[in-house]
């Protein structure tokens, strides 16, 4: 393969992007650094607008892995990708009106404290420890995968851009905290939109016009969005797009440390619900641009298709080439590119980093030593960034070890995922659920995801199922071209034509029903939760909606838990002074009483406010 080496206009433009990230970094470690509480470190003292957390909740969860790879799936499979606009919507709305104001108003700074206060200490150290272990693997593999695809095409050097995105993540992370983090995903949220824009407008030009490129893309069968086939086997289709998109969305979003952690810094509720809409409409942006550049990418290639042609050895080295040839004659946007898709990997990882240390301090530090002054959490807190790291960019060269695992690697965010939404669902939606169903749910769901992407790894699913649309190469220089033949196995189990071949947009989905299911179960069979033990505020009333004729009914659908009847608003207002007493709950594990009740709630903005986190809790 030729590899077209960068020119040093493209070095300027891609440090630019490392360097105005560090200083951001520099900024806020000089900015705030007389509010030196690791309340402040790691939750931005709960004072943050919603217009930056919006813009980092999105350049946070469209790593580079979305830039090389959706491209590449569009220009592959099609633009059913776009369908996951759908499972996008359902998933901001289940995260902010199911899961958001359940994290909001219980005063947690980790996901997982609220494990503790619905079910017990053993529940959330267990989901802590899963969380730990699949994000030090996944962003592991978020910084090495598209720095080795850009190293293969573009000649970029790949362990110069796997440390430097660890060192300089680790760097602004370790110095400013979460606002550092928040407003440095703002400023390469910008970048990545920027460098997808030069994209698609030199690539419409190239192709003699957008009419043409859509033209082309019909004729070539990549405009057929809508397939209704209800086959959970094939690969993409409606169903498995909006239903299975969203079971896998939900589990990296809704209940995941590195967006709640940013939703709970904001100044209201009202806040964070704005900055989870917003950040909607970045991911709609977003993905229209990464699918357009994959219809723009086959126009392009039509004709000579470069993957099967041999002239990449892999996928996603598509979209790095394409953009190597289509700006050959134009220093610095080939740089302003590979920015765009290193600024997806710096928020990742940044994003990872920042969650971690929060985890770590909030669940294992702070339980075990619950009297820290102020100034030695803030340097536990950065000696944690800094410690998370060095094991994540270590990860990413463990990646470079792993060949084909790598995409087994990328598969374990989904499938440890559905088993956490499982969990949290157990809790919020389940009031009869006790600790001993909600960990063996756990286990169940961890399992059952697991088997089923093993399985799937081990005996792939069959062509008919995850074949892409037709490709040519009539038009291409004959290379030293093989003709890639799936291997046929003799002795694939009666499972792999079934089970193993299961789309692998639902592996969240059976770990969160399967959770669910198990979790349910064992409840009945331990004995249920008594409901007067539940705060009201641990359980979302949404029983109200499907039984609001009778009073009776919805009484009984909160198994015991002492709502009294009164209005959502009222039992905001009655449950405040509970939140007030949960750090000694979260210290102690014991129920205390609680102390006179502080309003947290503003009738007037309908919303609820961080007044009453300004208490120290440390």
């Amino acid at each position: 393969m030729e590899v077209k080496n960068f020119s040093a206009w493209d070095y300027v433009v891609f440090a630019a992007l490392f360097v105005i990230s560090s200083g951001i970094g520099v900024f806020f470690a000089i900015k705030e650094r007389k509010k030196a509480t690791s309340r402040e470190f790691l939750v931005g003292g709960r004072q943050m607008s919603f217009g930056p957390v919006a813009l980092s909740l999105t350049a946070s969860f469209m790593s580079a892995v979305t830039v090389l790879g959706t491209p590449s799936e569009v220009y592959r499979f099609g633009a059913s990708f776009v369908l996951f606009f759908i499972a996008y919507t359902f998933v901001i709305i289940f995260t902010s009106e199911l899961f958001l104001p359940v994290f909001y108003r219980s005063g947690i700074t980790s996901t997982y404290e609220y494990l503790q206060l619905r079910f017990n200490k053993p529940v959330r150290y267990a989901a802590t420890v899963i969380y730990i272990v699949q994000t030090i693997l996944y962003t592991g593999v978020v910084v090495y995968a598209p720095a080795l695809a850009l190293n293969q095409v573009t000649g970029f050097d790949l362990w110069g851009s796997v440390f430097a995105t660890g060192i300089v993540c680790t760097f602004y992370c370790t110095l400013g905290g979460l606002k550092a983090v928040v407003w440095t995903d703002a400023f390469q949220m910008v970048v990545m939109i920027v460098g997808f824009l030069t994209v698609l407008i030199q690539g419409s030009v190239f192709a003699g016009g957008f009419h043409n490129v859509l033209e082309q893309s019909t004729n070539g069968s990549r405009l057929n969005i809508l397939d209704f086939d209800v086959d959970p086997l094939r690969r993409h289709t409606f169903w498995t797009v909006s239903v299975g998109g969203t079971f896998t969305w939900l589990g990296i979003y809704g209940v995941n440390q590195s967006t709640i952690q940013r939703c709970i810094s904001c100044k209201s509720e009202k806040h964070a619900k704005l900055a989870l809409y917003f950040n909607l409409l970045g991911l709609w942006i977003i993905l229209l641009c990464a699918v357009f550049s994959g219809l723009i990418m086959y126009s392009h290639f039509k004709d000579c298709d470069p993957w099967t042609s041999g002239i990449i050895s892999a996928p996603d080295q598509l979209m790095p080439y394409f953009v190597m040839e289509i700006f050959s004659t134009m220093p610095g946007l080939p740089g302003l590119f590979v920015a765009c898709a290193f600024s997806g990997t710096l928020s990742t990882v940044a994003a990872s980093i920042n969650a971690l240390a929060t985890v770590t301090f909030e669940d294992f530090v702070k339980s075990c030593f619950p009297h820290l002054s102020d100034k030695l959490s803030t340097w536990i807190s950065k000696g944690l960034c800094l410690l998370f790291g060095v094991m994540c960019t270590s990860m990413a060269v463990a990646a470079s070890l792993m060949g084909g695992v790598v995409q087994a690697a990328l598969s374990i965010h989904g499938m440890c995922g559905g088993p956490m939404l499982g969990l949290f669902s157990l809790g919020i939606l389940f009031p009869f659920v006790n600790w001993k169903g909600a960990l063996g749910g756990l286990l169940t769901g961890i399992t059952l995801s697991f088997w089923v992407a093993i399985g799937a790894f081990v005996y792939p699913a069959p062509d008919s199922k995850t074949w892409p649309l037709p490709l040519s190469t009539d038009q291409c220089t004959q290379l030293n071209m093989t003709a890639t033949v799936s291997p046929v196995s003799s002795s694939r189990p009666a499972m792999a034509d079934t089970w193993y071949s299961l789309s692998y947009l639902y592996y969240s989905a059976v770990g969160c029903l399967g959770c669910i299911a198990a979790g349910v179960i064992l409840s009945f069979i331990t004995g249920c939760q008594r409901g007067e033990d539940i705060q009201p505020l641990l359980i979302r009333p949404v029983c109200n909606l499907f039984c609001f004729w009778s009073k009776k009914y919805k009484t009984l659908c909160w198994c015991g838990v002492q709502h009294d009847g009164g209005t959502e608003q009222e039992n905001l207002e009655n449950g405040d002074a509970w939140k007030q007493g949960t750090e000694s709950v979260l210290q102690n594990g014991l129920k205390q009483e609680s102390p006179a009740p502080v309003s947290g709630y503003d009738p007037k903005d309908k919303s609820y406010k961080n007044m009453a986190f300004e208490i120290t809790h440390f």
